[in-house]
């Protein structure tokens, strides 16, 4: 039986790891660097987000328009991403394009020229300014903050406004320099391929003499101080925007395939409990969910709801209400079948395309996960059962530990409508900073 994927090592470090799917004539492709906000100095707050932006702009051989007539003359997009931990760059074109995409992504991961940098200054500073006036964005970025206070998962990706505005050409080749090396990139592909050959385009594409390289003199932050706190921004809205979480679990914990269940009963379907109560039944939020974040050594987790003043104590007290009762009562019988059902459901149609299939081999590869067959993880998930999901709810979900983000008209309002939650925590933080988004 010929197996999901493929894997290759080179020499200087590299990974690649494929996927061939015979009944499609597409191929997505990605390359994966593990390059992110949480691996910034404070003084470098923002250069990863911006140096993706920069990836765009002219390569030693390509320039940055002939980069965008490239992909359109081929009927690709090209995008990118940088997140907590990691930066993408990726796109989708018919196999016969394959070695030309390659061929460009690769000059533009390796060889970025950092050409036209006031001008992707300007755009970058106009999306942190989107992001400013954006309160529904802003205030997940607020509540990254107080779960994590000063530790590097707690800042925005985006970065700040000074640091972007005053960094230099030559502080971004650096960064390149020190960030973007073999042990730290993955290329992933998924459709119409050939393993062989995207191996022999990526020996092509490196750069001449590249060496297996390793990060020296860096180090893991500590593990962050996951005290409840409180953040609000008063900002003049038609809604409060209210988030509650915190410690969660690490991308490689066991323990990752219950949460997803949790939280298929909790808030993540339109039959959980948070959307029935809160939104179907009293109609007191468009929008309202739990979410989870999974990182190499810790985790979040979090809900989130937007409502208008007048809602907001009412809210409050049915999340309340919520929360106790997930720790107590997490699922039913029934529940959990249903949410296991959800979640295999999502997972086999979501691996019906080849851009999701990438960015599993990807994402995976990158992290350090296994790339589990997708048999073995509705396994997985079908194992799950009612005291690994009280054991999870129990010890992420109280509300005692939980540190809260608002964005709203009113802080004294705002204030008082949390009584609900219970004690209020040691400590309250100014909101500050810039909102974090991905690129």
């Amino acid at each position: 039986m010929e197996p999901e994927h493929l894997t290759t090592t080179l020499d200087s470090g590299v990974r690649i790891v494929t996927e061939r799917l015979p009944t499609v004539r597409s191929v997505a492709l990605g390359f994966w660097i593990a390059n992110g906000s949480a691996g910034e100095a404070e003084s470098e707050a923002g250069i990863s987000h911006l140096l993706e932006h920069m990836l765009f702009r002219g390569t030693e051989r390509f320039g940055s328009e002939e980069i965008d007539q490239i992909f359109d003359a081929m009927g690709a997009e090209i995008n990118a991403g940088t997140d907590k931990e990691s930066t993408s760059l990726y796109t989708r074109v018919l196999d016969r394009h394959l070695p030309r995409a390659f061929e460009v992504m690769g000059e533009m991961v390796w060889k970025p020229r950092f050409g036209e940098l006031e001008a992707e200054r300007e755009v970058v500073l106009e999306e942190i300014a989107m992001y400013e006036d954006d309160p529904q964005d802003r205030v997940f970025d607020l509540l990254a903050r107080a779960i994590f206070a000063d530790h590097p998962l707690g800042r925005p990706v985006i970065g700040t406004a000074q640091v972007v505005g005053s960094v230099t050409r030559e502080q971004l080749a650096a960064f390149h320099g020190h960030h973007y090396v073999p042990s730290n990139i993955v290329i992933a592909a998924a459709g119409s391929l050939d393993h062989d050959e995207i191996v022999a385009m990526a020996r092509a594409a490196e750069p001449a003499g590249t060496v297996a390289a390793a990060l020296n003199g860096s180090s893991a932050p500590g593990e962050p101080d996951f005290s409840p706190r409180r953040v609000f921004l008063e900002k003049d809205t038609e809604q409060y925007h209210l988030c509650l979480g915190g410690a969660g679990i690490a991308r490689d914990d066991e323990r990752r395939f219950a949460l997803r269940v949790l939280e298929g009963v909790l808030g993540g379907t339109s039959s959980s409990r948070l959307f029935q109560e809160v939104r179907e039944r009293r109609g007191l939020a468009y929008s309202v969910f739990s979410f989870s974040n999974l990182y190499a050594h810790t985790g979040d987790v979090g809900i989130y709801v937007g409502t208008r003043p007048e809602n907001l104590s009412e809210a409050v007290e049915i999340l309340a209400r919520e929360l106790a009762r997930c720790v107590e009562d997490p699922a039913s019988a029934e529940e959990l079948d249903r949410s296991r059902e959800n979640l295999k459901g999502r997972v086999v149609l979501g691996l019906e395309s080849t851009g999701a299939r990438m960015t599993r081999l990807g994402a995976s590869l990158l992290g350090d996960l296994p790339i589990l067959p997708v048999d073995e993880v509705i396994d997985r998930i079908d194992a799950v059962g009612i005291e690994e999901v009280r054991e999870l709810a129990g010890s992420l979900f109280d509300p005692a530990g939980l540190s809260t983000a608002g964005v709203g008209p009113n802080q004294e309002d705002f204030l008082a409508a949390l009584a609900p939650l219970g004690a209020e925590p040691a400590a309250t933080v100014p909101a500050g900073g810039a909102p974090a988004a991905g690129a």
